[in-house]
């Protein structure tokens, strides 16, 4: 299994009129944790994409349990719960407060495509190289 952590901070604009962050913005937190995740295999989204592989997303799932506020400081855990094939990949997703206490979790997923013509692919070997040790 494959687990990576990041930090963000809550700013003002990501919050609505009750006070808590808006729904709409966990999405961009998800996506944070995913690109930092696979930073800290040593890959970049934007190596990626240069080596013509992109990752769209394709179904994304959210349940809400507590609210976030301003300035809070979230940690985004990523997991991959098993080693992805062929051309998907899911990331299972929770924020965390600064406490440790769960207040949202999902999971996202993703389709390997070749950039020009938007055909699924499978995952690029520098990636699974990196993954593979997390998984035996």
């Amino acid at each position: 299994m494959f687990i990576a952590t990041t930090q963000v901070r809550v700013r003002y604009g990501e919050t609505d009129q009750m006070d808590v962050v808006y729904h709409g913005n966990y999405v961009e937190y998800f996506e944070v944790g995913r690109v930092e995740a696979i930073r800290t295999l040593g890959i970049t989204y934007k190596e990626m994409e240069a080596s013509g592989v992109i990752m769209p997303v394709i179904e994304w799932t959210a349940r809400f349990l507590r609210p976030a506020k301003y300035d809070d400081l979230l940690t985004i855990r990523t997991t991959l719960r098993e080693l992805p094939e062929g051309h998907r990949i899911t990331f299972h997703q929770e924020v965390l407060s600064e406490a440790g206490k769960l207040l949202t979790s999902g999971k996202v997923l993703l389709y390997f495509m070749t950039a020009g013509d938007m055909q699924r692919t499978d995952m690029p070997a520098a990636l699974r190289e990196k993954l593979v040790p997390f998984f035996t």
